[in-house]
C-alpha cells in the first residue's frame, strides 16, 4: 500500500521515511521522527492521515489499549490497513519482558470489528463507539528456533487453518502443550 505511514512504538526497527513512513517511539532514538507517548492520546496527528500503521511489539506495552485503539482508527484512512503484532497469551514473551501490560486472544481483535465472524465482540458492540470494517487476516504463530520447530510447523498449519481451529486451540489443552508465540493480526477500517 501506498501513501503515507505509521510505524508506531518503532523502537530501533527504523522504516524507510522515503518510502512514506513515520517513526514514532516515546524515547528519541536515531531515526524516530516523532517522540509522543501513545498511552496519552490523542496522537499528534490529523483524522485519516495515514494510509497504513504498523503496531508491532507496542500494543502490549499498554496498560489502556482501547484508547489507542481508537485513536489508530481516528488517524487511519477508511480502507486503511492496521497491522498489529503481540504476544500470544500462552507465550512465554507474554510474561518474561516486565514492561508488557496485557495479554491477547485473537478474540481480543474483533471487539473492534463490525460485525464480527465470531460471537465475541459481536455480542458487546456496543462497548466502543468506533469499529474496523473487517478483520483481513488474523494468524497465530509459533516459535520456530526451537527444538520444537518441527512439531510448531504442523501445528501452526493446523491452527492456522481457520478462525473456528484458532479458536479450539486457544479453549483446549492443546494451546498449553504447544505454546505460541505471537498473533499478527490486519484490521481495516
Amino acid at each position: 500500500m501506498n501513501g503515507k505511514k505509521l510505524n508506531l512504538g518503532c523502537g530501533e526497527d527504523i522504516k524507510n521515511p522515503n518510502e512514506g513512513w513515520v517513526n514514532l517511539d516515546f524515547i528519541k532514538l536515531p531515526g524516530v521522527d516523532v517522540v509522543f507517548d501513545i498511552e496519552k492520546p490523542p496522537f499528534p496527528f490529523k483524522d485519516e492521515e495515514f494510509d497504513e500503521i504498523l503496531a508491532q511489539d507496542t500494543i502490549e506495552h499498554i496498560l489502556n489499549h482501547v484508547p489507542v485503539m481508537k485513536d489508530l482508527h481516528r488517524i487511519l484512512k477508511p480502507g486503511g490497513k492496521l497491522t498489529i503484532r503481540v504476544p500470544h497469551f500462552t507465550s512465554v514473551d507474554s510474561f518474561s519482558d516486565p514492561t508488557h501490560k496485557k495479554m491477547f486472544s485473537i478474540l481480543t481483535f474483533f471487539y473492534f470489528v463490525k460485525n464480527p465472524p465470531t460471537s465475541k465482540g459481536r455480542e458487546r458492540q456496543y462497548y466502543f463507539d468506533f469499529h474496523f470494517s473487517k478483520v483481513k487476516s488474523i494468524k497465530i504463530t509459533f516459535e520456530h528456533g526451537s527444538r520444537l520447530f518441527l512439531y510448531n510447523r504442523f501445528v501452526r498449519g493446523i491452527v492456522n487453518r481457520s478462525l473456528r481451529f484458532q479458536e479450539i486451540y486457544e479453549q483446549t489443552f492443546f494451546s498449553r502443550l504447544f505454546p505460541a508465540k505471537n498473533i499478527l493480526v490486519e484490521l481495516i477500517k
